[in-house]
């Protein structure tokens, strides 16, 4: 198991300005982390700043910090098939990104919709699979794994993400398993984790505090598909069961990169190292 951080956790400091890309790869190797998975568009932007690529590399280069995984938003559900066809060749030229970057691992959306229904995503499901294949015959040429995370509302519970990866029916298109987001659609988590982690390319670790639609906590909090209250906790300090989901991604061999996506009220700094701290001290214990 290599543990490490998401960009996507310093966001808030790199859009305050307070930190830059490269100064967050330094700040996670200071405080362990042995990877960092890459989320441009949060902070950064590589086609506003096109030397960030080789800085990026010669920084995670100097400090021994592998960049792990590759994350992008993307939505195959487009009003026509000029759109559809760029948006694939859009991804597919984030997946050269990837390739020029060093990193063998890459997440991307695949669709947004206000209508959620099972009826919608199984008309769905065919045209999304089609732009998945594309994509991860490309990235296979390349040694890259794809993969799409659940989250979204639309793919987000367990089944519909295990309907996409065997539609797609590649090696190399999986999913980013988040550990957490299954709340969102009101999954239980710990079973929802177990189901998927046979298709696990990546795994993300994840908080919330979790309040029922009958009590309303105020201000920064968002509603599940359900409508129960949420809002993103420290790793280890929400409503989740990190030690019983923990156990279960250990106890089933996976062995690749545990990325802290942080995204709570707390100071990112502050919310991502000790999220960090208590994913490793439970990792150790479970």
């Amino acid at each position: 198991m290599k543990l490490g951080i998401s960009s996507y956790s310093l966001y808030q400091a790199m859009q305050q300005g307070s930190l830059t890309l490269e100064e967050g790869l330094a700040w996670a190797a200071a405080i362990g982390a042995e990877h960092m998975e890459i989320v441009p568009g949060l902070g950064f932007d590589f086609i506003e700043d096109p030397g960030l690529e080789e800085r990026l590399m010669q920084r995670a280069a100097e400090l021994s910090l592998t960049l792990s995984n590759y994350a992008i938003g993307a939505n195959f559900i487009t009003p026509n098939e000029d759109v559809y066809e760029a948006e694939i060749e859009r991804i597919i030229s984030e997946v050269d990104r990837a390739a020029r970057l060093g990193i063998k691992l890459m997440r991307h959306d695949v669709a947004s919709r206000e209508d959620t229904s099972i009826l919608r995503f199984n008309e769905d499901l065919e045209k999304l699979a089609a732009a998945c294949r594309r994509i991860a015959d490309h990235a296979a040429a390349h040694g890259i794994t794809t993969s799409v995370e659940n989250h979204g509302y639309y793919v987000q519970a367990s089944d519909r993400v295990q309907a996409l990866v065997h539609a797609v029916d590649r090696p190399n298109f999986r999913t980013t398993l988040d550990v957490g987001n299954f709340v969102c659609v009101d999954e239980n988590p710990l079973l929802a984790v177990r189901r998927n982690l046979p298709i696990a390319s990546m795994v993300h670790i994840k908080d919330f505090y979790i309040r029922a639609p009958h009590r309303n906590p105020g201000e920064g909090w968002f509603r599940s598909a359900g409508g129960s209250y949420l809002r993103g906790a420290i790793a280890g300090q929400g409503d989740l069961d990190l030690y019983e989901i923990l156990a279960a991604v250990k106890s089933s061999g996976y062995d690749g990169f545990l990325s802290i996506e942080y995204e709570g009220m707390e100071d990112c700094l502050l919310g991502t190292k000790i999220a960090f701290e208590n994913v490793r001290r439970i990792w150790e214990e479970v």
